[in-house]
């Protein structure tokens, strides 16, 4: 049973794994940027400090969606 199912770009979760996955992926990211927030002085401050935990994160997600996806369905 795949988890995800490829929307052009996107992956949308199609089963519970696959949604727990994106949720647990999606709070990690949400906890980081309130964190660095807190302690950051201007936008870029936060930027830079989001960076190196949110991108790691989304390309991890990424990586594992497109592991555990459908094949594409070429008409």
């Amino acid at each position: 049973m795949p988890w995800f199912r490829r929307y052009g770009w996107f992956h949308i979760p199609t089963s519970a794994p696959g949604a727990i996955v994106t949720i647990g992926a999606l709070a990690f990211c949400v906890q980081v940027t309130v964190a660095i927030d807190r302690q950051a002085h201007s936008v870029t401050d936060m930027l830079y400090g989001i960076y190196p935990f949110i991108i790691p994160t989304l390309l991890l997600l990424d990586w594992v969606a497109s592991r555990t996806s459908a094949p594409e369905r070429r008409p």
